[in-house]
């Protein structure tokens, strides 16, 4: 009895030097996440990262305070319209010389031509059939014809080549040394951009996918964002009245960067740089497409550009952490801070609890790949795309 009175009291003893400890481990602050060690949350006033955290922002002009884009897409206006006659309204000198050609040289002599040989045949099929004209004529040669079927084709050749080799060359005309550069990179199956004259920002481009294809949460299409299979997550922003450098290349196969509106179909190519120039003269949203074959996934590369005033792109460029040219830092292909991209899925939020934090785009570089289009059934920001 006595040995088990001292064990209890030993025991005793122990749990009640043990018990101090444990509660210090059970009630001892979680380590600080790499978010609070960043300096973004919970470190102590007057730290280096407060004080990069407390540097004002510009406010990116394009998007509401929701986070949503501001300028909507507008029915009939740079996107595809149905039962429409002819081609899109255009927005540049270049497209604008384009749809007069068309509409005021090409489609009426096109019109003249085939009535008159429809005429022909006809008149030929009655005046010489074989009840009408049972002994045909033995001529072979008829001065007049042979004059009138040789010099009216030179004729109507030279009407078209006069207005086109002027569009030709108005389409190849180097931009001028203030033109905005954009660069266009084609990956599969979306694109990429740099603006290397304002500081390099990068964003990258995704399709919008319906709301009965993404899962809870995450960012759908909707009709302010524009039609089907033509919204972007990220659109292009470029300024209207200024001359515009695009420059286009690929990672992978030929794609090709291509706005009806602006009368633009421009080769990316890996490997090489193709340049053409333009300017915006309204503001608006316009769409586009890769207009090249460029693997399984071609129809799902869409191009969005919304054309603002410059003063609007200036402050644009100020939000994205770029320069404009003239200011300290604006040195051509200069290197900014990478953003948080929404590069590896489609995550960003559309009407949920995240409404009222501001959409982000995607600056990640994209990967490089040698693979062939069949066997590259996911390229950045597309990885769950494969139930499309």
């Amino acid at each position: 009895m006595r040995m088990l009175g001292l064990t209890s009291i030993v025991l005793a003893a122990g749990l009640a030097l043990a018990a101090p400890g444990q509660a210090q481990t059970t009630t001892a602050p979680p380590a600080a996440s790499p978010t609070q060690s960043a300096g973004t949350s919970g470190a102590p006033a007057g730290t280096p990262s407060t004080t990069a955290a407390a540097t004002p922002v510009t406010a990116d002009p394009t998007l509401d305070a929701a986070g949503r884009p501001v300028t909507k897409a507008v029915p009939g206006m740079g996107q595809p319209t149905a039962k429409l006659w002819g081609l899109q309204d255009q927005v540049t000198p270049n497209g604008r010389e384009a749809h007069w050609f068309h509409n005021m040289v090409l489609l009426p002599l096109i019109t003249v031509v085939t009535l008159i040989v429809l005429a022909l045949l006809i008149y030929v099929m009655v005046r010489f059939r074989r009840a009408a004209n049972p002994t045909p004529s033995r001529t072979s040669h008829n001065t007049v014809v042979e004059i009138v079927w040789t010099l009216l084709p030179v004729l109507i050749l030279i009407a078209i080549a006069v207005p086109s080799i002027r569009l030709l060359a108005a389409q190849f005309k180097p931009a001028p040394k203030d033109a905005v550069t954009l660069k266009a990179i084609g990956n599969q199956w979306f694109w990429s951009y740099e603006y290397p004259d304002h500081g390099g920002i990068q964003l990258t481009s995704n399709m919008l996918k319906e709301q009965t294809e993404v899962a809870p949460g995450q960012r759908f299409r909707t009709d302010a964002d524009g039609p089907r299979l033509l919204a972007t997550d990220t659109r292009v922003v470029l300024p209207v009245g200024v001359p515009i450098r695009l420059v286009t290349t690929a990672q992978d196969v030929i794609h090709s960067w291509a706005m009806p509106a602006f009368w633009i179909k421009l080769d990316a190519v890996p490997g090489r740089l193709n340049e053409t120039s333009f300017i915006i003269e309204k503001p608006g949203l316009y769409f586009g497409q890769c207009s090249e074959l460029c693997g399984t996934r071609h129809a799902y590369m869409p191009i969005a550009v919304e054309a603002v005033a410059p003063d609007v792109f200036a402050r644009w460029v100020a939000a994205k952490g770029g320069k404009m040219p003239g200011q300290a830092g604006a040195q051509s292909g200069s290197k900014v801070p990478a953003e948080p991209g929404n590069d590896s899925a489609d995550d960003t939020a559309n009407g949920t609890s995240d409404e009222g934090a501001p959409t982000v785009n995607a600056t990640a570089a994209p990967a490089v790949t040698n693979k062939p289009a069949t066997q590259n059934p996911a390229g950045l920001g597309q990885a769950d795309q494969s139930n499309d």
